[in-house]
């Protein structure tokens, strides 16, 4: 990923979509589950997605695209 340069407006959309994201998830969450889906996030807004709701429902799937190791 770039060097992307975010408005607090985004950041806070980021936020709210990266808890909402992790709450989601069942109990324990890991580090690298929360590193993954802010990773997610952080694509996905780099890209122009703007819409909490959208970047909270993209971060688990792509989680799940990634391969186990």
């Amino acid at each position: 990923m770039s060097a992307a340069v975010f408005s607090p407006e985004v950041i806070e959309i980021m936020c709210a979509a990266l808890e909402a994201s992790i709450n989601s998830l069942p109990e324990p969450v890991s580090a690298t589950q929360v590193h993954c889906l802010a990773e997610s996030i952080l694509d996905a807004a780099s890209r122009g997605e703007r819409d909490v709701a959208v970047l909270e429902r993209i971060a688990p799937v792509e989680m799940r695209l990634l391969p186990r190791g």
